[in-house]
This record gives C-alpha cells, structure tokens and sequence, in this order.
C-alpha cells in the first residue's frame, strides 16, 4: 500500500468521522456502569447521563451490570458497536484491574478509548461507630495484636476500594482478613453491623453516615482533608505520611469509535461538570470536577494503573 493511498485512506476516515459527529448522537445512549446502584460511578454517571439527554434531546439508558470486579460490564461495552450510542462508566477500579488480575477479557489499553473524567472525590476510612475502634490508631494497635485475624470489607477483589484498604494495611504493617462484597451498599452494611473493620468508602458513600454518628471517619485517603468532612483527620497525617490516593470516575467507548465522537463527548462532559447546577451535586457528593482533554485524560489513567501496580506489589497481593 503506497503512502498516497494510506493518506486517502484516513482523510477519508477522518471525513466520515466529522459527518458522524455532526449528527452524533443519533438513538439511546446506553451507560453501562459495572458497579452496583449507589456506587459513587453509579451516582456520578446518572447525573451526567442526565445532563446529556437534556443536552442532546435523545434518551440515556443507565445499565448496572456488577462483577467480577466490573469485568462484566467492561467486557460488554468493549463488544458493543463502537458508534458512540455505548458507553462505560466506571471507577478507578478500571485502572486497578490490571494490576490484580492475571488476565482480563479485555485489554484495557486497547480495547477502549478514554473518553473523559467525570470528578475526583477521596475515600473516608469507616468503622462502625459503636465498635471498638474510636480512631486508626486504636484498629491498628488492635491489629497488631492480632494478625491475621481481624476482618476488613471492600466492594470486591481488585475494586479501588479493596486496594486502598491494602495501602493502608500495608504501609502499617498489618496482617488482616480481606473479605470482598458486590458494591459498597454491602460492604458498608458489613461494617454497620461489626463484622467487618473498617471500609475504604467512597466519601458520598460514607459521609452521611459519619456525619449521622452511624460510622466513624478514622480517615481520609487523600493529603487534604474533606471540605465535607473536616473533622476527620487525614490517613497520612496520623502517621502514614505516604498515604494519598483519590477515587475518581470516567467514561469510555468501544475502541473503534470515530475520533469527532470521542472529542464530542469529551467536549460536552467537560462543559456539565463545571455548570453550576452540576457543580452543586458534586459538592453534596464531595466530587470534585476535573476537565481533561481525552489525551490529557489517557495519560492519567495509565499513571493511575502504575500507582494500583505498585500498591499489588508493595502488598504482596496475590493475583486473581
């Protein structure tokens, strides 16, 4: 194939791109979310969803399909026809993924395209809040004493949430039980009731509860604390100084979809993030907008899988 052909051959591409971009969207957009309702994915996704049916006029469909640490819903979205009318919603359970299992029925890298990041929002550490542990310094002690015998909960093996419960364990040097659940909602039943520890819940998940006197903050993930929570002290200011890590959410589409329709989407999620009414959801929420171009936002996902990668390592946690 000459070089003349191979440039007729993508202006050509490119020109169908626009022409699908410029009617794009067309029919239903289905978000599928590999999360459980009431996930911080799920809620972050419904708003946008929501947004972009008043912005476009046509129908969003939110489909939860939970599991397998979000590979079935990812798994579905990476077959779907790559127009645009398909998209994932996901956590940064997308970038952790890799790093926990030894292989995935999808390639993360190439079978999708990086769409845009919906916001960013720390984790709070829980406890039930008549449970034995008034702050992390008493669940470590308590841990110490104890290796290997104390439980903790997570949305499910590999999810950001087990791997942020992982970090902390590790960075203290602690021994405990993992003991993964479908979403949150169950994970966080889990701790309510004093089976489980702690949880690393996504703050939306977790804030009221703390506030209510239902759970008690032992922390949050992040170097600054929670404008919505700032009573509760930072993980790395009690002395896990290394301690930081953000849960954030995006969205992606079938790798194949034209470029325009990627950039379309890119263009307008960034745009809602960052209207007032939108703005204010988030912030009930503590989500935090982020706006990133798609490359801007590619690069920060293969960063993030490096960061989970290491964590695994750091951890020694078995691959699944």
């Amino acid at each position: 194939m000459t070089m003349k052909t191979i440039v007729a051959i993508a202006a050509a591409a490119l020109a169908f791109g626009l022409a699908h971009a410029q009617d794009y969207p067309t029919k239903t957009i289905r978000l599928i979310i590999p999360l459980t309702p009431g996930s911080g994915a799920d809620i972050a996704g419904r708003i946008i969803g929501q947004r972009l049916n008043e912005h476009w006029k046509q129908p969003v469909i939110v489909e939860n399909r939970p599991g397998a640490g979000g590979q079935i819903g990812t798994a579905a979205v990476v077959k779907a026809e790559p127009d645009g009318h398909t998209l994932l919603v996901q956590s940064s359970s997308h970038s952790a993924n890799p790093a926990i299992y030894k292989s995935l029925p999808y390639d993360p890298l190439k079978d999708l395209a990086d769409v845009a990041i919906l916001g960013k929002t720390p984790y709070v550490m829980v406890t039930a809040a008549n449970g034995p542990y008034k702050n992390l310094k008493a669940l470590i002690e308590a841990a110490k004493a104890k290796p290997g015998e104390i439980p903790f909960a997570s949305a499910g093996v590999g999810t950001s949430t087990h791997l942020a419960a992982e970090f902390v364990i590790a960075l203290a040097g602690l021994k405990m039980i993992h003991i993964p659940f479908k979403g949150s909602p169950d994970a966080m039943q889990d701790v309510l009731g004093g089976r489980s520890s702690f949880y690393m819940a996504p703050l939306n998940a977790g804030m009221n509860l703390v506030k209510e006197g239902k759970l008690t903050g032992l922390g949050v993930s992040t170097k600054a604390r929670a404008e919505v929570l700032p009573q509760v002290p930072t993980i790395a200011e009690q002395g896990l100084y290394d301690y930081d890590m953000t849960l954030w959410f995006g969205m992606w589409a079938p790798a194949g979809t034209p470029v325009p329709v990627v950039q379309k989407l890119n263009a307008a999620i960034n745009a809602i993030v960052l209207e007032p009414v939108v703005k204010e959801q988030f912030e009930k929420l503590g989500i935090q907008p982020a706006p990133m171009k798609t490359e801007d936002f590619a690069k920060f996902v293969r960063s993030e899988m490096d960061v989970y990668k290491k964590i695994v390592q750091h951890a020694h946690i078995p691959q699944q």
